[in-house]
C-alpha cells in the first residue's frame, strides 16, 4: 500500500497558489493543463487532471462513488480467487488488445 503524502501551499491575496511540484508530478501536469476539483460529501476535495477526451458523466459519477466507497470501506477490497481468475483468463484467451490504440467510432 502506498504511503500517504501531505503537502501544503499558501493562498495569495487573490486566492491563487502555486501547486507543489510533487503534486504536479503525481498528476502528470504540464503548463496550461487543466485541473478538476471534485467536492466530496464529507467536505474533502479531490484534485485531478482534466483529460483531453470527453468525460462520460455516468462513468465519472460511478468512479467518484467507487473512490468514496474504497476510502470509507478499505476492508471490502479483496483479491480475486483462483477460480474467478481462471474464468477471466479463459474469457480473454486469444484476444489481442492495444491499450494505446484509439477507439474507432461505432458504425450505425
Amino acid at each position: 500500500m502506498l504511503a500517504e503524502l501531505k503537502v501544503e501551499s499558501t493562498l495569495t491575496d487573490k486566492y491563487q497558489t502555486t501547486m507543489p511540484g510533487v503534486v504536479r508530478k503525481a498528476l502528470g501536469l504540464k503548463k496550461r493543463d487543466r485541473i478538476s476539483y471534485t467536492i466530496l460529501p464529507e467536505g474533502d476535495v479531490l484534485l485531478s487532471r482534466v483529460s483531453d477526451t470527453a468525460d462520460d458523466p455516468a462513468l465519472g459519477a460511478f468512479l467518484t462513488f467507487l473512490a468514496q466507497d474504497i476510502s470509507q470501506n478499505p476492508g471490502h477490497i479483496r483479491g480475486l480467487d483462483a477460480p474467478l481468475r481462471a474464468k477471466l483468463s479463459e474469457l480473454v484467451d486469444g484476444v489481442d488488445l492495444d491499450l494505446e490504440a484509439a477507439l474507432s467510432p461505432e458504425e450505425e
